[in-house]
């Protein structure tokens, strides 16, 4: 059994850590043409096989809901960052291409990004970043009770 003081205090920490990083890096989303949100829309596409992504892949690795990534994809398009079409293997399914503005926009920021990031997590060592990754994986998987 987890002591549940020691669960409360470390989740409480946990989460204020998260918190200050996350307000701290946020900085870099400012003046240059991306928002958080579009961001990690072009993070999911860039990675996909041909910079194309299923919507609902899009929206299983945003923490907003699938009616606000469709809208947030949409007004994406109407700026000329993705492209977005049906899926032809599913007809009630979207898929969203990355377009070569979108594309080098999200590059530009992502660099200075990841720089962002690196340098606030030097605090902490490569084993310790091994450990904390671990750790919050960990966390993200679902409970068998």
């Amino acid at each position: 059994m987890t002591d549940r003081r020691l669960a409360v205090d470390a989740w409480e920490s946990l989460f204020r850590a998260q918190h200050e990083v996350f307000s701290e890096i946020s900085t870099d989303f400012e003046g240059d043409g991306l928002l958080q949100g579009e961001y990690d829309v072009l993070l999911t596409v860039t990675r996909s096989a041909d910079m194309t992504a299923r919507l609902r892949d899009v929206t299983a690795n945003m923490l907003i809901s699938q009616p606000s990534v469709s809208r947030l994809v949409d007004r994406m398009a109407t700026r000329g960052l993705v492209t977005k079409c049906p899926d032809p293997d599913d007809g009630r399914g979207a898929l969203v291409r990355a377009t070569d503005e979108g594309t080098k926009i999200f590059r530009r920021l992502a660099t200075a990004h990841g720089r962002s990031i690196a340098d606030r997590m030097s605090a902490l060592t490569d084993e310790e970043l091994v450990q904390l990754r671990d750790l919050t994986a960990k966390l993200r998987t679902p409970r068998e009770d």
